[in-house]
């Protein structure tokens, strides 16, 4: 995979994420084919980059409980 330039990406925070600073997940809809997702207490840190298909299906498997703690 070709290296995405995420200097322009627009972040939307996780509505999961809680007021408190913990747990904040953003993730960027400004690409077809893949989600990137970063840690938002740490803007500027490591980007994980996942296919739009196997990011759709991991959030319906949350949403439909098939994964937990």
């Amino acid at each position: 995979m070709r290296p995405i330039d995420l200097s322009a990406a627009a972040w939307r925070k996780s509505s999961y994420s809680n007021q408190d600073g913990g747990e904040c997940v953003e993730v960027s809809d400004d690409f077809a084919a893949v989600v990137p997702v970063r840690d938002s207490k740490v803007s500027r840190g490591p980007v994980l980059v996942f296919l739009a298909g196997g990011w759709t299906s991991f959030v319906s498997a949350i949403r439909n409980g098939q994964l937990s703690d």
